[in-house]
């Protein structure tokens, strides 16, 4: 066996706490290097006759990637408590992995070299928002989406739609625009909308924030806003709200006052100025995000500006009862003081859900003292360079997608923000360069996945768009220029997810099979007593493709078409139309 490819390490995403009572063991080893792996487990307190007194359990292989096999185990400890290490065997060769070593057997007069989960302190528990694991999410980009009030649009406003889309064009969106609409969110069936900001700036997309406690006047004001919050929770849809902590705009009066005052303002601990007098060209003397002169980074350690940014997060979660926090650029700002917005936000409002903008390995940030969850960019990265840009095999999809989804315990990714495009991003048909059976089987494969799902604004009716800004138009509401087909085929799926336990979060998913010459792939979704088997053809050829699995004599239903049959032989094909899918329950 090749000891230096076996890895584990506790309190990670190796070893967790899935609940009070469960904890979740991972091991990594070499690809197809090992046969058989056994948990050697027990509490450290008991002894017996001088000996540790330990059990044995089996592991299973839970996954493999290109160069890893994974295993897997769920344990409860009798007193919550847990000594473990790794019993590996592989033709005649067998080692026990400790956190010490290797060993050539269990050793039972010390329990010092074994890997140590202390307690499972209920408090420790990554514990994300129940109602979050069911929610299909909607972005909004409020200055795009609809123009329900003529009277509070921005000087210079266009006609809706009327031209493309431009850094610093305004088209008049607004929360009116939105409250007239709530029937369509309804009818495509989301649960959640996750707004871009909307507090007072200059910009069209608000990244720039004037005032964190102020609507921009060309979304409505505070009352219209409680009142779409109150439409929203009416029709069963959270709402979640942007806040852009990392930075404030360059016009933000305590920027404005360091520009006028410098060493004498009040609030120059608020940034991080190098030096006087502050200038701006020909490049900025203070951090900024990336190299923009119009956005100072704050300093969250400074204790007034800490204190004015969490009372930012309380105050709108507070008075206007808001469901969650997605935080913009949340990997540049201090661990600490994420720590602390958690503790204050949750005081108020425990379910509320606290999402970072991170496009990276994120897991600093899901240890349960921080986010409930991260922008899961990575999981459905692989998807968009297999289906849609076709250049990755169909292995290689398995593999970087089974590495997505083992980078995280298996309770924060239920709570994975998963999204295929949004404000930043090209729209997914223009990835898919038009090809919308492509777009369909993103979105089959989006839906079916653990995680909580995102839909970007007018995906679901075929809009285009290249990167910011052309993935910024005005949202279409004419029926004749809407694609209704793909909207109702995108309804029909969100219902399925909700409708059926497998088909959603709470089925467990396992790749089946991947084949490199047809392009195919396929999954299984299972809870309880109900699979579904998800089959998708990458090619733009039809082919036929073996179902390894035996569903000699089982009633198999056809979830896209209701189709009901029975299978007489255990080898079965299934025929597979260009760039086309099946979903079969059985």
């Amino acid at each position: 066996m090749i000891k230096e490819a076996i890895y584990h390490r506790p309190k990670n995403n190796f070893a967790y706490a899935y609940d009070t009572k469960t904890l979740h063991i991972r091991l990594r080893t070499k690809k197809n290097d090992v046969e058989k792996v056994t948990l050697i487990h027990g509490d450290p307190y008991k002894w017996g006759e001088g000996a540790w007194q330990y059990e044995a359990a089996p592991m299973k292989k839970m996954a493999a990637t290109e160069m890893f096999d994974y295993w897997f185990i769920a344990i409860e400890p009798d007193f919550r408590r847990l000594r473990y290490g790794f019993e590996l065997k592989s033709g005649d060769e067998s080692l026990v992995y400790t956190e010490k070593g290797f060993f050539r057997e269990p050793v039972t007069d010390d329990i010092a070299p074994y890997f140590c989960f202390p307690y499972l302190n209920p408090e420790d528990v990554f514990s994300a928002p129940s109602w979050v694991r069911d929610t299909v999410w909607y972005q909004i980009f409020p200055e795009r989406f609809g123009n329900g009030d003529l009277s509070n649009d921005p000087e210079g406003a266009l006609p809706w739609g009327s031209e493309d889309p431009t850094p610093t064009n305004f088209f008049g969106g607004d929360f009116e625009g939105v409250i007239q609409h709530i029937d369509y969110l309804v009818q495509l069936g989301v649960t959640g909308i996750y707004f871009t900001p909307i507090f007072k700036a200059t910009t069209n997309h608000k990244y720039d924030t004037v005032d964190y406690m102020e609507i921009d006047p060309q979304f409505g004001d505070k009352e219209t806003f409680k009142r779409l919050v109150h439409v929203c929770h009416e029709n069963g849809i959270k709402v979640m709200l942007d806040a852009v902590f990392n930075h404030s705009g360059f016009h933000f009066p305590q920027f404005q006052d360091v520009l006028k005052n410098g060493e004498n303002s009040p609030y120059k601990d608020w940034f991080y100025v190098w030096d006087y007098p502050v200038q701006t060209e020909p490049m900025p003397n203070y951090d900024t995000f990336a190299f923009t002169p119009m956005m100072p980074k704050l300093n969250t350690a400074h204790p007034e500006a800490r204190e004015y940014l969490l009372e930012v997060g309380r105050y709108w979660v507070r008075e206007f009862d808001i469901d969650g926090w997605r935080l913009d650029v949340a990997n540049e700002v201090g661990h600490d003081f994420w720590r602390e917005f958690r503790k204050e936000v949750k005081a108020i409002k425990p379910d509320v859900y606290i999402l970072g903008e991170i496009w990276h390995d994120s897991m600093p940030w899901l240890q349960g003292d921080q986010f409930d969850a991260v922008m899961n960019y990575p999981y459905s990265h692989a998807a968009i360079q297999f289906f849609a840009k076709e250049e990755i095999t169909a292995q290689e999809f398995i593999y970087k997608t089974t590495e997505a989804l083992i980078r995280y315990p298996e309770n924060a990714m239920e709570a994975a923000f998963n999204l295929l495009g949004s404000h930043d991003t090209s729209r997914i048909l223009t990835v898919c360069k038009d090809n919308k059976e492509k777009t369909k089987q993103l979105f089959t494969f989006l839906l079916s996945s653990p995680g909580t799902p995102c839909i970007y604004y007018g995906d679901e009716i075929s809009m285009t768009g290249e990167q910011d800004p052309g993935c910024r138009k005005c949202m279409i509401w004419d029926k004749e220029q809407q694609d209704r087909e793909m909207f109702d085929y995108i309804a029909r799926i969100v219902r399925l997810r909700k409708e059926s336990p497998a088909f959603g979060n709470r089925g467990t998913f396992q790749f089946v099979t991947a084949n490199n010459e047809t392009n195919h792939v396929m999954y299984t979704k299972t809870f309880e007593d109900q699979t579904l088997l998800f089959a998708f053809n990458n090619s733009d050829q039809e082919i036929t493709a073996i179902i390894p699995l035996d569903l000699k004599g089982k009633k198999v239903t056809n979830v896209l078409t209701g189709e009901e049959f029975a299978y007489e032989a255990k080898s079965v094909a299934a025929v597979l139309a260009p760039h086309g899918f099946i979903i079969l329950e059985f």
